[in-house]
């Protein structure tokens, strides 16, 4: 059965009253906001999001539009040839009566710390994602992944001097036995490539483990089961069913870290040194073009001059090979990405 409703006395007689025996009349214990305030509240909303959006677009073109604008007025110069900047093979804006401008000594000293750098972090920070993801206990995880990415946080300088009075001293320790070598091609100086390359690879090592860590982490339980329903070891597991199921955000991990390394500055600029010259020698002294873009705007350059312009152009080249970096990562994403219900 179905209880009374009780009569609208009844239900009035726990508010409170307006004066003596007047019930308080309901409506003027709240009032409807206002359409008009709440549309225009939502508008302000709106537009606040809006503006933030165009911001980052438009200081976006402004970077494109400065690199452009200078790197056009460093071609107008007499001594600098197209051709020359894009195929030739010596750069030397600022020693000699006949100045240089071939890009690739630059491109090949970037290209060689990355390298050297990609090949110490992104085998040891998938292993360690591997760990953490895969083996590691919930307690061990919570200790160690805050305490590795503690590295993401030291300043960039900080890895330089590292790289300068840790790393080479400890690479130099190898010049007795490496003298016999090819004449003493790979005796190690005050500065070389591996130094440098050594020192970045270490400061990129937190994006790889943590990135990789998350993707493999992404990946449903029920994969997992299943391998281990049919006998997987938790190996197998990992190596033969995670890692394919999270490679995408692997790939994507990796890009992001090795577009890291390419801006790197402060570590090449310190332990790489200053000689720009196409070489794959890991101990010789190499320039990339962050370094150099440093050595200009602190140098003695004359601001509008030929070696001033030509840091612009150096920059608009570096802002090209990291786009098409991303632009790779996002087509790998798009491409191999694995969606589970």
């Amino acid at each position: 059965m179905t209880s009374p409703v009780p009569p609208a006395s009844d239900l009035t007689s726990g508010l409170p009253r307006g004066g003596p025996g007047t019930p308080l009349d309901l409506r003027s214990l709240g009032r409807p906001r206002s359409v008009r305030t709440r549309d225009l509240r939502e508008r302000l909303i709106v537009g606040s999001l809006a503006i933030a959006a165009t911001f980052s677009v438009a200081v976006t073109f402004g970077i494109v539009l400065v690199l452009a604008t200078e790197t056009l007025g460093f071609f107008r110069f007499d001594e600098v040839s197209v051709a020359e900047f894009f195929t030739g093979s010596e750069w030397n804006p600022l020693l000699g009566a006949e100045k240089h401008f071939g890009i690739w000594p630059l491109v090949a000293g970037t290209l060689l710390v990355t390298v050297i750098a990609a090949s110490f972090a992104l085998p040891l920070g998938l292993v360690s994602a591997i760990y953490l993801s895969e083996y590691a206990s919930p307690r061990v995880r919570s200790a160690l992944k805050p305490a590795l990415e503690i590295l993401a946080g030291i300043p960039t300088v900080v890895y330089g001097f590292f790289a300068l009075m840790v790393i080479t001293p400890l690479l130099q320790r190898l010049n007795p036995a490496l003298e016999g070598i090819a004449d003493g091609a790979f005796v190690f100086g005050n500065y070389n490539a591996l130094s440098a390359g050594l020192a970045m690879g270490i400061m990129i090592l937190p994006i790889v483990c943590s990135l990789s860590e998350d993707a493999l982490r992404a990946v449903p339980r029920g994969l997992r089961d299943g391998a281990f329903a049919l006998g997987g070891t938790r190996f197998d597991v990992s190596v033969k069913v995670v890692v394919p199921a999270a490679l995408s955000g692997i790939v994507a991990a990796f890009l992001l870290a090795i577009s890291r390394a390419i801006g790197e500055t402060m570590i090449v600029a310190l332990a790489a040194g200053g000689v720009a010259q196409i070489t794959a020698n890991p101990s010789a002294e190499v320039q990339t073009m962050t370094a150099y873009m440093v050595q200009i705007f602190l140098g003695d350059a004359p601001a509008g001059g030929v070696e001033y312009k030509s840091s612009y152009a150096v920059a608009a080249t570096l802002f090209v090979i990291t786009l098409l970096l991303t632009m790779l990562g996002q087509y790998i994403l798009r491409r191999f990405r694995e969606e589970y219900d």
